[in-house]
């Protein structure tokens, strides 16, 4: 049973003004018709703020911001406005309280994000009448180790990425499953992704397309010094260590918004969590429909 929805939250893609100035008021007064409050991130407040202004200042008055770490704690609804990297952008922030998020596309195609621009006022009014559903997308972790110590530990939903974060130089690293070693790599570095993370970095490098409801972690190497050194897919419920064998310059970088530098001799481990995202689904918009349609994006046409 869908939960009562009263406060919506709307996560904005970053730095975009012009997309904003006429949607966001509209947005405001048609979800106040209905009787729902909006609040929006603090860090978007200058920005949204000055949108708002061109309307007067009355309309300043009800604006109401939390801060992230609140986001999922204090909303009923999240509705992503942006492409798949501002609903990535949300991964972080998720916790025990998994509320639906809506999905809004403001470019020209998405792959995670479910619905188009022109669909955002009849979608969602669809879905406050309880007529969407939500799928479980699980979330990821990356936790980095120093001579034994945690250091920090982040969370992805597409990838996590082992790669040189200065100059391009072939590097070592050691690749463990369980206790079991995989190999021994020398190249650019590897990718570790999730089902639906397959379609972004780790396709461009050679992995391969794993369906989203498939229980699967995939390891792509990048550039690998070697003809051994091939993508593998294994059990999602096996943790993946990998070490740097004495190299520097190393970094790791999850969704590509995140990064964290890499020392001689630390190691990362990398898991799938507990925790996850809940994604109202498109019911108009099918899986394979998208692949055929997002990788011949963009083609020259004869």
């Amino acid at each position: 049973m869908q939960r009562k929805i009263q406060k919506v939250t709307a996560v904005l893609k970053p730095k975009s003004i012009s997309e904003f100035s006429n949607l966001l008021p509209t947005l405001t007064t048609w979800l106040k018709k209905r009787k729902k409050e909006i609040q929006f991130l603090d860090q978007d407040r200058l920005r949204i703020e000055n949108i708002f202004k061109r309307r007067g200042p009355r309309s300043l008055q009800p604006l109401q911001f939390i801060s992230s770490n609140d986001l999922f704690k204090k909303s009923d609804c999240i509705v992503s406005l942006g492409g798949d990297g501002t609903l990535i952008g949300l991964a972080p922030h998720a916790k025990k309280n998994p509320v639906p998020i809506l999905g809004i596309n403001l470019g020209h195609l998405g792959f995670i994000t479910e619905f188009p621009k022109k669909e955002l006022y009849e979608q969602l009014s669809i879905f406050l009448k309880g007529q969407l559903n939500v799928e479980k997308t699980y979330i990821y972790s990356a936790t980095l180790y120093r001579e034994g110590k945690k250091i920090q530990k982040s969370y992805f939903l597409n990838d996590a990425v082992i790669g040189k974060s200065n100059i391009a130089r072939m590097f070592s690293l050691t690749v463990e499953c369980g206790e079991e070693q995989i190999y021994n790599l020398s190249g650019d570095g590897i990718i570790v992704s999730s089902p639906i993370g397959s379609t972004a970095y780790s396709l461009a490098a050679g992995g391969p397309i794993v369906h989203p409801h498939v229980k699967a972690i995939t390891l792509t190497p990048i550039c690998p010094h070697s003809l051994t050194n091939r993508p593998l897919v294994i059990p999602d419920d096996k943790e993946i260590l990998i070490r740097a064998d004495g190299s520097s310059g190393i970094c790791l970088t999850m969704d590509g918004q995140r990064a964290l530098e890499v020392a001689e001799q630390d190691f990362v481990v990398i898991k799938k969590e507990k925790r996850f995202l809940n994604l109202v689904k498109n019911p108009d918009k099918k899986y394979f429909d998208t692949l055929k349609e997002k990788f011949f994006h963009g083609r020259r046409e004869d």
